[in-house]
């Protein structure tokens, strides 16, 4: 793992650190950025920007250059058709992985935001940037807007899904995709966040085999149906009754990294085999 460059750190994380008015703030900021005409159609210019405000004004909880790194080099190896997205902040990701998506080929960026704020901070900057060919912006709660598009022959397979939204939903939004069949044998799944804050519930299934899952999920069955189990397991409780695909083969690994403040942080990627 490489050093990080403190140079490029972003401003220490607040105990309150977003949905204060600093998402409006960053967007008045760009386009008043003395530098607007050049940065206009471009998606590093835009980034440029944003980094700018993240490490002169205020922290924002983006996923950075040092992690980003890792993902828009799993992109150039994949060259996905379709990349899904769980979370789009202020479309820092939308953009660094929309333009390598459009470097090798790929088709669609779909980014599900819930907040309809958040969504149209990022609609803004992905047109600044000139990627709204190629990034499409969600608004609503992922697993609703997953269930719509899928039934809507919108969404029929997912490339590479990258996990950046509330953690507790990483693992029942995945065992969704995998109930959809949206993952399947040649998908890839980044997730961010994985040791800060950390997700052991989601490690915890997309490390399992197949055996391992299968077990858990007749375990939980089990305690449904109505058996004496007074202590419930913190990981039911997020799956959402959603069992996914536990036949399904995945080979994961840990790339750690850092967040953009330096933090040491890591991004978990899984390959689904077979």
């Amino acid at each position: 793992m490489a050093d990080f460059n403190q140079t490029k750190a972003y401003a220490a994380q607040e105990d309150v650190y977003f949905d204060d008015g600093r998402e409006i703030e960053l967007l008045h900021f760009v386009y008043n950025h003395p530098n607007l005409e050049e940065i206009r159609g471009s998606p590093k210019g835009v980034l440029d920007a944003i980094d700018e405000f993240g490490r002169d004004r205020k922290y924002l909880m983006n996923i950075g250059e040092s992690k980003g790194k890792i993902v828009t080099d799993l992109i150039a190896e994949v060259k996905p058709r379709v990349i899904v997205e769980l979370g789009g902040y202020v479309a820092y990701s939308a953009i660094l992985f929309g333009e390598a998506l459009r470097r090798e080929g790929g088709q669609r960026y779909i980014s599900l935001e819930r907040n309809p704020e958040f969504a149209a901070i990022m609609t803004s900057l992905i047109e600044l940037a000139g990627l709204e060919d190629v990034v499409k912006v969600v608004v609503g709660e992922s697993e609703k807007s997953l269930r719509r598009l899928h039934a809507q022959n919108l969404l029929t397979k997912v490339d590479l899904l990258f996990l950046d939204h509330y953690k507790p939903a990483y693992l029942p939004d995945l065992k969704l995709c995998e109930e959809l069949q949206l993952i399947r044998p040649g998908s890839v799944l980044a997730a961010d966040n994985v040791i800060k804050p950390g997700n052991p519930p989601y490690l915890e299934y997309v490390r399992s085999s197949v055996d391992e899952k299968v077990a858990r999920m007749k375990q939980t069955s089990t305690k449904s149906e109505g058996g004496d189990f007074p202590e419930k397991d913190e990981s039911d409780s997020v799956d959402g009754g959603i069992q996914g695909n536990p036949n399904l083969v995945y080979e994961s690994q840990l790339i750690r990294s850092f967040e953009p403040t330096g933090i040491p942080d890591g991004i978990e990627i899984t390959r689904c085999r077979s």
